[in-house]
């Protein structure tokens, strides 16, 4: 693609952890030029493992030679960026920080409420100097009486009433496997990010604008929010179902399991004939999903006893061959596997300066047919630090003062 729709765009990344790198990840792969700033010791997540993926080979000119390994948590949410080493604490990195802040159009960060600005980076002061930028803040409560409770993607998921409306009925409440917190507020930044941006088009000014975790998981909660809201019901996990669409959910079969999306009568009727039970087709008892909804646990045992006598494979040609809505339960490992993922090129193998080679995931659009690339793998600790300084008017010199033992 040419030219990328964010093209020309700067970021300077101040996050860490996932939700904020999340955010700044999808920003690079439209287009921008995403420069994340590092501690000395570099993002957290570069720790986090195992799992770790170690070198093909040593590289002696790759900036953590000494250490030839990065934690997968990292690479899944840094493609696309460059990083730059920067001791926030010292002059000389707030020198450089400030350098790049006044070249950006974008500032995220994600630390502690009022950790940046107590460095010297207020929204007042940066506004002022520089009123065209848009500064992005993304915290774990936002303001009010929880504003300096760190902020986490379990807790923000348990406060948020998500735990309680997962899992097994009647069992403990269940985390999501994925961080949902994380991740959704950090998709959602990146809209309020693109939103502010166009709105910079119009009025040629810039904008603070903030996400928190907590208000991002109950934003989440879509219908089941809504079942509160609206007609006072407190959601309740329904385990592998759905609380009012029968049947739907995840269901055994002979070799695996499988998940049944039976959205309306018309579908069931075809869902009955494809496993060939006409008989329940035909029973006026279960011709609407209202009554199938009350009589859930008839339903479900007829529908048990059609998929358990079944493979996988023939269930999922019988049932795409009748339209109705089914897949496969995979693991990882299987959803790699399988021909269409494959045949969309999801995953991505990339030349990285310390590993040799490493494997992403492809960008989730398409504009005009065509996927955005990703033009840089995740990047070794301060790779790109003394390029960054030489573009910013710096000496290489003030690295000294920056905390970065090496540079790329």
């Amino acid at each position: 693609m040419s030219p990328l729709p964010l093209a020309g765009v700067q970021v300077a990344d101040f996050t860490r952890v996932l939700t904020g790198p999340y955010c700044t990840m999808q920003l690079a792969d439209l287009g921008a030029d995403v420069i994340k700033v590092e501690p000395p010791q570099g993002d957290d997540t570069r720790a986090w493992g195992p799992p770790y993926q170690y070198a093909d080979q040593p590289n002696a000119s790759s900036p953590n030679a000494s250490n030839l390994r990065e934690a997968s948590y990292f690479l899944g949410v840094n493609r696309g960026k460059r990083s730059l080493v920067l001791d926030l604490k010292t002059a000389a990195g707030q020198q450089a920080a400030e350098a790049l802040i006044a070249r950006s159009d974008l500032v995220v960060e994600n630390f502690r409420p009022c950790t940046f600005a107590r460095l010297g980076f207020d929204w007042e002061r940066l506004h002022a100097q520089y009123p065209r930028l848009i500064y992005a803040s993304i915290t774990g409560f936002g303001a009010g009486p929880y504003r300096d409770r760190p902020g986490y993607d379990v807790i923000a998921q348990g406060m948020g009433g998500l735990m309680s409306y997962n899992g097994e009925p009647g069992g403990q409440p269940l985390r999501v496997g994925v961080a949902v917190a994380d991740v959704f507020a950090g998709a959602l930044m990146t809209q309020a990010l693109l939103a502010a941006l166009y709105q910079r088009e119009q009025t040629g000014k810039g904008q603070r604008l903030e996400v928190n975790l907590l208000e991002s998981v109950i934003a989440l909660g879509a219908n089941q929010i809504s079942s509160y809201l609206a007609a006072g019901e407190v959601p309740t996990a329904p385990g592998l179902r759905h609380r009012s669409i029968v049947p739907y959910g995840t269901f055994p079969c002979q070799d695996g399991f499988i998940n049944v999306a039976v959205g309306n009568d018309s579908l069931w009727y075809k869902f009955c004939l494809a496993l060939g039970a006409p008989e329940l087709a035909s029973n006026p008892a279960y011709a609407r999903n209202e009554q199938r909804v009350e009589r859930r646990a008839e339903v479900e045992a007829h529908t048990l006893a059609l998929l358990t006598s079944v493979d996988r494979a023939e269930l999922l040609r019988r049932l795409d061959a009748a339209g109705v809505p089914s897949g496969p339960v995979y693991n990882v490992a299987e959803v790699f596997a399988d021909p269409h993922v494959q045949a969309r090129g999801v995953a991505l193998s990339l030349p990285h300066a310390l590993l040799g080679h490493t494997t992403v995931t492809a960008p989730p659009w398409e504009f005009d047919g065509e996927r955005p690339p990703v033009r840089l793998p995740p990047p070794a600790l301060g790779q790109h630090t003394a390029e960054i300084l030489s573009e910013l008017g710096l000496s290489a010199q003030l690295s000294k003062g920056l905390g970065a033992e090496a540079l790329g």
